[in-house]
Formats: C-alpha cells, structure tokens, sequence
C-alpha cells in the first residue's frame, strides 16, 4: 500500500480535497497512481497506471510557491542543490520535478525561478522483481556476481529492478545460500535509494553504502578508495569519465552492476565509451529488458568473455 500523505500535506487544503474527493468518486486504486502533475493556470493530472486523469481544478503560481515551500519545510535555500538539478526528493522517496525559469551561472544552473510544473513521481518498491534476473547475474561459487549492464528503453523498469537487485545483494539471499555483500551506490540524481536528510527511503539492503548528489565518475572513485565495496552500481552510464572510473574499479578487483538506454546490441555499441567497456571485456552480461512484456520482464542475456567474445545465454 502506497503512502502518499507526504505528499497530500503540502498541497494547499482546498486542493487537498479535490484531490480526495475525485480518488473517492472515482473509486481510483491509490496503489496504481504513479504521477501527479501540476502546471500553472492549468488543471491537475493524475496517471493512474496507463491511464491519465484530470481534476478541474486550476492552480495559481501562488499556489505553486506555497507548495514548493513545503515541500522544502520552508527552507529552499537548504534544498537549493536538488532544485538547480531540477527535483526534490520527499520523505518517503517521492520525487518532484521541477521547471520554471532556469537562472544560469557559470555555464551551469544556478536557481529556477517562477517555478511553473511540479511533477510528483510516487516512490514505489517492486521487492521480489528481480528474481529472476538474479539467476543470471550472481556467481554463486565466488559469493559474487558478474560485472552486469543492464539495457533498456525508458521507461521499462531498470531503476525499479537495479533497487531490488542491490536489496537481495546487501541482504543475501539464504535460500540459495548466497551471503550479503557490501555494495556501494552512486545514486546522482537519488532515485535508487531516495535518500532525505542522509537516510534512504527506499530499502536497499543491510550492506549497502549510498553516496548521492554527485557525478557518477566521482562518486565510484570515492566508494572504492573510502567503503571497499565489493559491488559498486550506478544508474545510466555513458559519458567518458564514467568509463575510466568503471575500468579503475574493474582493475582494483571490484565488480559492478550498470545501467544504459538502448534496445539492442547495436544500439549500445554505437556509444563510442560504452563500447569501450564491451571491447575491453569489462561486462560479463549484458542484459536487455523487454518493453513489450511487464516491467522488468527480460528479453535477452548476452556472456561475454576473450574465448567466444558475445554470445547468447538467454
């Protein structure tokens, strides 16, 4: 059962309202909801699984404001980092999207003014869905796994999938007597662990150390040099620093879990740094997740290795 009362105490009471009188009227199953968007002199939208709904009622850029400030707990300026990056992580690791007028400084965003969309993306936990990827990934006779990209199309599930994976790795599963082992996180723009004020929101595993907020290539750099993890994951690689940072923990003994968009071999290989990794054996599996089945369902798994190169397990 979804909690979205973090969520419903920032909005402003008659807004509150309308949005539990149409839940009620129309009989909507809270657990499906997964977005509700708001725009300025616009009305309010629900996504309720494949579906969208709209609520007539229309809010004002006060409004806005009045729930930005909430949300931040009437202290933006303490939230000033995530805004620039465009979301705020909530209590309960609901995640809201931000645009309005981008202030830039240095080449980069310093401040969004006249915030104009909040996009609340409902934190959901799917425990249990990679259980059967699980089988393909670990190495049961190293306790470990196998150096892992996981590639997908947006949308599909691969962030709801690398949670779960990184929960059964920290946990250890004791049913095929897999022992917990330590992993370590880079979660850059917090949507794996949901971390609100240094503690995740989402359940990630006893031996799992996060750290959020910076780049990718720096965050694995400071994981492996600081908490010797023995897996280290990140979401969405690609660029060039990303790589050399991959390769540096491959060369030190650390195995990782990674994710790309993509939708076939092909794909994946076209990105000049990626490929980089594949051509120099860094993956042992490539794994590809299907869209036309549920989330998280897989449609291929590729080995690698310097004898057969890539070949088909799956």
């Amino acid at each position: 059962m979804i909690n979205i009362n973090n969520i419903l105490r920032c909005f402003p009471i008659n807004m509150c309202r309308q949005i539990d009188d149409f839940i009620i009227s129309n009989n909507i199953n809270i657990n499906l909801l997964e977005e509700i968007r708001i725009r300025v002199n616009r009305p309010i939208l629900l996504k309720i699984g494949h579906l969208e709904m709209k609520i007539e009622y229309t809010i004002s850029s006060e409004e806005i404001l009045e729930i930005v400030q909430k949300i931040c707990d009437n202290s933006i300026y303490s939230f000033q980092n995530e805004i620039c990056n465009g979301y705020i992580t909530m209590q309960g690791g609901h995640r809201v999207g931000i645009t309005g007028n981008a202030i830039m400084k240095d080449g980069k965003v310093g401040n969004i003014n006249y915030i104009s969309s909040l996009n609340f993306r409902i934190a959901k936990q799917v425990l249990g869905c990679s259980n059967k990827i699980l089988r393909y990934i670990l190495n049961k006779d190293e306790n470990n796994i196998y150096t892992t990209l996981i590639v997908s199309p947006p949308g599909v599930g691969k962030t709801t999938l690398l949670r779960d994976i990184i929960r059964n790795l920290s946990n250890g599963i004791e049913q095929i007597g897999f022992n917990g082992i330590n992993v370590g996180v880079v979660d850059e723009r917090g949507e794996i662990a949901a971390m609100y004020r240094g503690v995740p929101q989402n359940d990630i595993g006893v031996r799992t150390d996060v750290i959020d907020n910076v780049s990718k290539a720096l965050g694995l750099n400071m994981l492996i040099r600081s908490m010797a993890p023995k897996v280290v994951v990140a979401d969405e690689i690609g660029n060039e620093k990303e790589i050399e940072a991959i390769m540096y923990g491959i060369c030190s003994g650390i195995k990782g879990i990674f994710t790309a968009h993509g939708a076939s071999i092909e794909d994946i290989k076209l990105n000049p740094t990626i490929n980089k990794l594949i051509e120099n054996y860094c993956f042992e599996r490539i794994i590809f997740l299907s869209d036309k089945q549920e989330k998280c369902g897989i449609e291929k798994v590729y080995g690698l290795n310097k004898e057969e190169k890539i070949y088909i397990l799956m």
